[in-house]
């Protein structure tokens, strides 16, 4: 059956008919034709009765005879290839499919449907439209009948200017009308709905009863995509404002504001949809939004008169007062784009009214309260348009071509707006534009990092700091809202190097200085309250506040300090903190029968709190940077601010409004040094990361009810634990850490661990997860291997730093523990050891604490297993000594010789010599040079058997040596403190260099101590040296921390955050901080990391060159690893890997040259700073 007849044409077009009529309702019921499309396309999909419809089983019946013996012949076809038994009952169907539908049958049917269908549908529309003219013409009739028989009035209004004839209606009537008018209706319906009520008395249809029926639902066919529906909407409205009373046309005018308020709700959802549409259908809407806001404003631009005209501006201002239509508008490129360019070409005179109205009702001092009502005054009219206007502007100076729209000039008017407190104040209006301008960086180049608005906004300061009175209406306000602006500024890179660098910024007494310089004298001066023109209220603690926030700003960053320490401003804030503290303790108590201001005393003591608060909080921003911990330490005041910090952190405050990260990286800089780490374990800051981890590791989610069982991790640290895991590394990274948390604190290896019990110190956490040493620890963690691998990865963190690692084998034995699991691991010790994730660790560990030396000089085994018949070809081993394959044999080292000239002219020309000699023959000066103390120095054939105690023999003099040096401190800080209770804590690593470097010979090894000790560069290379050293002031000796940290990795962080921006975010993201990871470097002389050569070269470098050298060497090793250290900052395992990988590829002689670059630009500022810690070291 390939061809149709008459009949089945007929037949067909009645059993379409029929399903059409049985889908009606759900047809019309669809918003737009593509929907009810979509309807049709669905049917099947959501229409339980389709396959009962007589029009589809036509359909189908004649598929069947059209197609039947393809499809059989289709199905054997594919039977006899073996679909239906290789692959399936679903691939024999698609197979079948495919071949019917290649077939001519099948494009012969579709063909003869295609054609058949379209004679139908057109057919069926010619009826439609015969049936549609048909009704009309009926109801037309009837409704000439209706009105004939009505008493006609053929008056008219004599103010109307249509002189039309109305008939009376009625109540009912007007009833039956606002239903025929609701949307649901069809269009027909509503459109002869409309026609009755236009010949309607306007005063009738005002005052019915069915008056809000008929607004709402006129409205809504005032928005109906129809024009004919939407016109005759109009033709009503305009003959009512013509023939009605003022106390009727308010009806009509209040709807129509409704109406506005639908628009103005349209433009702020619009966003969300027009992208799926043509850019087309946006740029309509906009332009239209613009043609209708312009109305009134090309030739509205003089002085208002006195009666002012109400243009449609006014009445989005009212509904919209701050622009959130337009600032959704210019949030997407796709959007903000179409909008420039409509105002560049055909409304840029829309912008300048708007900033014609923003400085005419600016220069008029008025700022009311407007809140959402149905009445306004004219000025509030105004001031309305006046924020609208602020916003939309503020809004367009974001982007750059909306920068491109002005200059707009407009005509200067004098005057200056009142100040007020409410969020509508002009004030506070140009206060949230300033924000939002500096929140985008390169609109806050171009509009605030200027000189002449850094010159505005310090003008008022200058005057006040020169004697002379400030014309400020409101001092506080002005000065607070000053300060914030300030701040915002000096948090971007450009800001800071703005108030910092720029010296012609402002002048004061005719010498140039910094704006840097002029906020902090200004911020010393108003907490001294030596500010004789200004009002007590004006240094209030909010604005003292404001303005050593500004001063945090600059004091946070290496650089900021560097120019504000001549001020110590540490000491006036401290001092300033003391003095509130004091007050605070001296607050009355309450007498019974007493009469007392309760009130008024509470709030004072609320404004103290809070002041104090705000101090601590200042304080505590000093260590952000290594000088300023220093610093910070030397204010007495740690303690109490990092108790403050702590409280802050429990609860999950924002470090500041304009900090973008947590308090990750005061807290690493705190533990680094040992006054940082006691205070930190004070504050109950350790104890409260022990037992977050616990809860991730052991406990896991509370009260969250289990639908799917928790996948077993594939990582050896679940993601879910790797926040507590970093924290932990960045805590224990230092030595000084270890010895304060871990110093003299024996395991506890109870006999019984209740399940139940949570880890409260390092201690415990080493005990539980670590120690792993019997059944019962074993036993103890619900998740034994994951908790274990846990502890093995830390260990593994904590054994990278060497003096970490002999307090831990000293005290714990952690070595011994290891073999002894690696033996329990062997059942048979004829047979290999069990490999699985711990064991592997295991080696690992017992490799790296066993084997020292720098890239190419140890093969440490890899802890993932490798695919093929042999996974881990490492051997493993549960006794010393260890298996060959892991340590490198390597040649002896040629030693060089020494040369001999008077001291000065020697340096001169060693100093050329040197860098000639690294760039071309580096090994030469590397020829005296060998290993570490006994055993690397064996590993690699440069010492004696014997050498063990002419090492003990040289540390044993060197130690005699200082003791003579110790200061004698008394301060109560030293008490706390266990690293300054004796002697050095940890090993001397420069000693035992030096006694590589001679290759053993004590006496000559002795004899360079003692000359290196009269040089500067002792105080750096040497840390041992300056442990409570005479040579040190007081305060700096008895703080516990050492010049490599508070001089050496201070300049560090300046230097890279200038020459390599990218390391310095890295590091900065990562909640882990370049000074503490070069202090481990420095500390042991880049043991573990360098071959022998470059270790040996770094040495010398320092030496030969200068002390300065150490900060430009770390710079250049940092900048070397640039690549990797982005890498793992993107795998949030930065920390990890700068700890336990050593630094390949790595050679002093090829970054000499750019630390002679260094040199040239660095030298003044960071060789001075390293003189002046002591005069007394020559």
């Amino acid at each position: 059956m390939s061809q149709l007849s008459a009949e089945d044409e007929a037949e067909l077009q009645s059993l379409l008919r029929q399903l059409l009529k049985s889908i009606k309702d759900r047809i019309l019921g669809a918003p737009s034709i593509e929907y009810a499309e979509e309807i049709l396309l669905h049917l099947e999909e959501t229409d339980k009765n389709f396959h009962n419809y007589e029009f589809v089983k036509y359909l189908r019946q004649y598929v069947e005879n059209s197609l039947g013996a393809v499809i059989e012949e289709a199905t054997e076809s594919c039977a006899r290839g073996g679909h239906a038994v290789a692959s399936g009952q679903d691939t024999l169907v698609h197979a079948v499919a495919g071949k019917t539908r290649e077939s001519v049958e099948y494009k012969q049917m579709m063909q003869t449907l295609k054609n058949t269908m379209m004679v139908i549908v057109e057919s069926l529309i010619n009826k439609f439209e015969e049936d549609q003219l048909r009704k009309e013409e009926i109801h037309r009739e009837s409704q000439h009948q209706q009105l004939n028989s009505h008493c006609n009035d053929n008056c008219s209004d004599s103010d109307s200017s249509f002189n039309q004839s109305y008939t009376f209606i009625k109540q009912e009537q007007l009833q039956v009308l606002a239903e025929k008018l609701d949307p649901s209706r069809p269009k027909e319906v509503r459109r002869e709905a409309l026609q009755a009520l236009c010949g309607a008395p306007p005063s009738d249809v005002l005052s019915s009863e069915s008056w809000s029926d008929l607004c709402r639902n006129l409205l809504a066919a005032l928005a109906d995509p129809n024009p004919e529906l939407s016109d005759k909407v109009l033709q009503f409205f305009a003959k009512t404002f013509s023939s009605s009373p003022l106390n009727l046309t308010r009806e009509i005018y209040t709807s129509l504001g409704n109406l506005m308020r639908l628009m103005n709700d349209f433009q702020k959802e619009v966003t969300t949809f027009w992208i799926r549409h043509p850019e087309k259908y946006m740029e309509e809407i906009v332009e239209s939004t613009f043609s209708l806001l312009s109305l009134n404003s090309e030739h509205g631009s003089g002085s208002p008169g006195p009666e002012k005209a109400l243009e449609p501006m006014h009445l989005v201002a009212l509904l919209d007062i701050k622009a959130t239509w337009f600032e959704k508008w210019m949030h997407a490129y796709y959007s903000r784009t179409v909008v420039f360019r409509l105002l560049q070409r055909k409304y840029k005179y829309l912008i300048a009214f708007y900033v014609f109205r923003y400085h005419l009702l600016n220069s008029n001092g008025f700022c009311p309260g407007i809140a959402q009502r149905t009445l306004y005054s004219a000025k509030e009219l105004d001031y309305a348009y006046f924020v609208h206007s602020l916003s939309v502007l503020g809004r367009l100076l974001m982007y750059t071509n909306g920068r491109k729209l002005f200059p707009i000039k407009v005509q200067k008017r004098k005057g200056r707006s009142r100040n007020t407190f409410n969020s509508l104040s002009p004030t506070s209006l140009v206060m949230e534009v300033l924000r939002n301008l500096g929140d985008c960086t390169e609109c806050a180049v171009e509009c605030l990092y200027q000189t002449p608005v850094i010159e505005t906004l310090l003008a008022p300061i200058i005057t006040l700091l020169e004697g002379k009175q400030a014309k400020l209406s409101s001092p506080e306000t002005t000065l607070t809202h000053i300060a914030d602006t300030l701040a915002r500024i000096a948090t971007t890179e450009r800001g800071l190097s703005l108030f910092l660098y720029e010296r012609n910024l402002v002048l004061a007494d005719g010498e140039g200085i910094s704006a840097a310089h002029v906020i902090v004298q200004f911020t010393l001066r108003l907490l001294a309250k030596e500010l004789p023109f200004i009002q007590e209220a004006a240094t209030s603690s909010g604005v003292r506040g404001a303005f050593i926030f500004v001063c945090r700003q600059m004091y946070n960053t290496c650089e900021g300090l560097q120019v504000l320490s001549p001020y110590s401003l540490h000491e006036v804030i401290a001092a300033a903190w003391k003095k509130t503290s004091s007050l605070s303790e001296r607050v009355p108590t309450p007498v019974p029968g007493a009469i007392t201001d309760t009130s008024s005393q509470e709030l004072k003591n609320i404004h103290r709190v809070v002041w104090e608060e705000a101090l601590l909080d200042n304080l505590l921003n000093f260590a952000a940077s290594p000088k300023g911990l220093l610093l910070f330490q030397q204010t007495g005041a740690i303690h109490e601010c990092v108790n403050y910090m702590f409280s802050r952190f429990t609860k999950k405050l924002q470090v500041s409004r304009c900090e973008k990260f947590g308090y990750g990286v005061m807290v690493t800089q705190l533990a680094a040094t040992a006054p940082g780490v006691v205070a930190l374990r004070s504050s109950g800051f350790v104890q409260a990361i022990v037992v977050e981890l616990w809860s991730a590791l052991e406990c896991g989610r509370e009260d969250v009810r289990v639908v799917h069982p928790k996948s077993t991790p594939m990582d050896p640290i679940d993601r879910s634990c790797l926040k507590s895991f970093l924290s932990l590394v960045n805590l224990l990274s230092s030595p000084y850490a270890v010895w304060e948390l871990l110093g003299q604190q024996p395991l506890p290896n109870k006999a019984e661990y209740n399940l139940r019990e949570i880890p409260a110190s390092i201690t415990d956490l080493i005990d539980r997860l670590i120690a792993v040493n019997s059944d019962v620890k074993m036993h103890s963690l619900f998740n034994y291997e994951q908790s274990h691998t846990f502890g093995l990865r830390l260990l593994c963190v904590m054994c990278c730093n060497l003096d970490s690692l002999l307090l831990l084998e000293s005290q714990y034995k952690v070595s011994d523990m290891l073999l002894q699991s690696q033996k329990d691991n062997n059942l048979d010790p004829s047979s290999d050891f069990i490999i699985d994730g711990l064991s592997v660790e295991r080696n690992h560990i017992l490799v790296r604490m066993s084997v020292i030396g720098g890239p190419s000089e140890r093969r440490l085994p890899p802890r993932a297993l490798q695919k093929g018949p042999d996974p881990y070809p490492w051997p493993m081993f549960s006794s010393y000594p260890l298996p060959e394959c892991y340590i490198l044999d390597l040649p002896k080292t040629i030693q060089g010789e020494q040369g001999k000239n008077s001291f000065q002219t020697w340096m001169d020309t060693c100093r050329k010599q040197y860098c000639k000699a690294m760039t071309t023959k580096s090994n030469i000066v590397s020829g005296n040079v060998v290993l570490f103390v006994s055993r690397y120095g064996r590993y690699l054939k440069l010492l004696r058997e014997d050498s063990e105690q002419d090492l003990c023999l040289l540390m044993k003099h060197c130690q005699a040596l200082l003791s003579q040096q110790k200061a004698r401190l008394k301060s109560t800080l030293c008490i706390l403190i266990n690293t300054l209770q004796g002697d050095y804590p940890g090993h001397d690593w420069f000693l035992s260099t030096v006694f590589l470097i001679v290759a053993g010979d004590v006496e000559r090894a002795l004899r360079i101590l003692l000359h290196l000790s009269t040089l500067l560069t002792s105080a750096f290379l040497w840390p041992a040296r300056l442990h409570k050293s005479v040579h040190l002031p007081v305060e700096i000796a008895q703080s516990g921390i050492y010049p490599v940290y508070s001089c050496t990795t201070h300049y560090v962080e300046m230097l890279l955050k200038k020459e390599v921006p990218l390391v310095f975010s890295a590091f900065k993201m990562s909640g882990f901080t370049p000074s503490q990871m070069c202090l481990q470097w420095l500390g042991q002389c880049f043991w573990n990391y360098l071959d022998w050569p470059e270790i040996c070269h770094y040495v010398s470098t320092c030496v030969v060159m200068g002390p300065d050298y150490q900060v430009y060497m770390c710079v250049a090793v940092l900048k070397h690893l640039q690549q990797e250290i982005l890498q793992h900052t993107q795998n949030q395992d930065l920390q990890v890997f700068l700890k336990e990988e050593p630094i390949p590829g790595f050679k002093v002689s090829n970054y000499l040259e750019y630390m002679e670059g260094l040199e040239r630009s660095y030298r003044t500022m960071v060789l001075t700073d390293m003189k002046n810690i002591s005069q007394r070291i020559h």
